[in-house]
């Protein structure tokens, strides 16, 4: 147990650079609190004490600002930066290492009682205000842009943005950097300027054989 706190800390620290000492850590981040309320809620759930695991994340709900049903699956070193607004649903899986940002939605698409919300592979990373549908999958050391839409699977180590979220076609995730949200592409501008681009071409060559019929 106590091994699992100071890696927790640990992580705090390693992916938030405002973190300046372990007593701020401890008083001052609702989304490392929220991810603790949460094993606690989460084992009252597997003990079958349904209605006590949601009085559990209800409060934690109340103080943190992070709403994360007890059903949900997580893995370690999972970490919420700012953490408001976040709301995991029931049948949510996350893997170790993730990283997701204030106002992530991690929601359901179905009434139906069945695995209904995203799963979330190791290392991925979730921008501020996106919002991933369905029992789809977030590959492992993908990235998700700010205030994204996500309703398809997102391949391993692949950048997505947009609404529906598109992958950018440019470079691989790389898992040791962040996701700079001002430098990620704009998939549905480069498909416009190529097109734009393309049509361009195609009118200078139209020109070109025009000028050199006339001076035949």
């Amino acid at each position: 147990m106590f091994s699992r706190l100071t890696e927790d800390i640990r992580t705090v620290f390693a992916k938030d650079p405002a973190a300046r000492s372990v007593l701020e850590v401890l008083t001052c981040y609702p989304g490392l609190h929220a991810v603790w309320a949460h094993r606690v809620s989460h084992r009252l759930w597997l003990w079958k004490l349904r209605l006590l695991a949601r009085l559990v994340s209800h409060v934690a709900r109340f103080l943190t600002g992070v709403e994360i049903h007890p059903g949900v699956i997580i893995g370690r070193r999972f970490f919420i930066d700012h953490g408001i607004g976040v709301v995991i649903g029931e049948t949510a899986e996350i893997g170790d290492d993730v990283l997701m940002y204030q106002g992530v939605v991690l929601g359901g698409t179905t009434l139906e009682k069945v695995k209904r919300h995203p799963t979330i592979r190791n290392g991925a990373v979730i921008g501020a205000g996106a919002i991933v549908l369905g029992p789809i999958v977030v590959g492992e050391g993908a990235r998700v842009g700010a205030g994204s839409v996500v309703v398809r699977d997102v391949d391993p180590h692949t950048v997505v943005v947009g609404i529906p979220a598109r992958a950018t076609g440019g470079p691989k995730a790389d898992e040791s950097k962040p996701l700079e949200h001002g430098k990620l592409p704009d998939p549905v501008a480069n498909a416009i300027q190529a097109a734009l681009d393309e049509m361009d071409r195609r009118l200078k060559a139209t020109r070109e054989e025009l000028e050199r019929r006339l001076n035949k």
